[in-house]
């Protein structure tokens, strides 16, 4: 019975977001918004060199250093400074608490990131998905939550907006490159990034198949 009333309570939450979505945003409003997500987005003029599962065993690491400049959020480096650098946008994007379920507000702000995806000029990008939280609370427990808000945020994209799942990937830093270290709790450490990593691996395209040759003639039909 708890998985059924789990199952309707997400089926409610998803219609909920889905009216949530059709009424709050007017059509030319979405159309602004999702060509501006695409100005921020496209150019990418490299493909970026990303381990992320080096980066996720990296982010373990951390936990357990006793180094100072991976125990204190102020002297921690960026973990992936290489992001810095791509084509990228930022949200805010509204879970319950301690989890990973995005709350029906922010389908809003998932559509307008799918519109994006959906543009001829991304059509050929790969994106990945970045989810960061503030400094607070267990450390390790809040990588292990960011890792599955940024796998939630990829499930909807690809499972209701029918985005391609080749063109999407997710990565979780918890509170491994806060955004204001000064303060390690602020609320901008909370946020999603969106960043081009790189271009779709083009299909191998087959050989066109050549003329069928005709059948030899039997040597019996040759002296009829």
């Amino acid at each position: 019975m708890r998985s059924v009333s789990r199952a309707s309570l997400e089926i409610g939450r998803l219609a909920t977001a889905l009216v949530l979505l059709a009424v709050a945003v007017t059509p030319l409003q979405a159309q602004t918004a999702a060509n501006d997500l695409v100005q921020q987005l496209s150019g990418l003029t490299a493909p970026a060199d990303l381990d992320l599962a080096a980066l996720r065993q990296q982010a373990q690491a951390r936990l357990k250093s006793k180094a100072k400049e991976d125990v204190t959020p102020l002297r921690r480096p960026p973990m992936a400074p290489d992001l810095l650098k791509l084509p990228q946008a930022s949200f805010e994007i509204q879970f319950d608490d301690d989890s990973p379920i995005v709350r029906p507000p922010s389908y809003a702000t998932m559509g307008r990131i799918a519109d994006a995806l959906y543009d001829p000029a991304m059509a050929k990008y790969v994106i990945l998905i970045v989810d960061h939280t503030a400094s607070g609370g267990r450390r390790d427990a809040n990588l292990t939550l960011s890792q599955r808000r940024a796998d939630a945020i990829r499930d909807i994209l690809t499972s209701t907006f029918k985005v391609s799942p080749k063109r999407i990937q997710s990565l979780g830093l918890g509170e491994e490159q806060l955004l204001d270290a000064l303060h390690p709790a602020a609320p901008a450490n909370r946020r999603v990034q969106i960043v081009t990593i790189g271009e779709l691996a083009s299909e191998p395209k087959q050989a066109p198949a050549g003329p069928k040759a005709a059948p030899k003639a039997s040597a019996k039909s040759k002296h009829r």
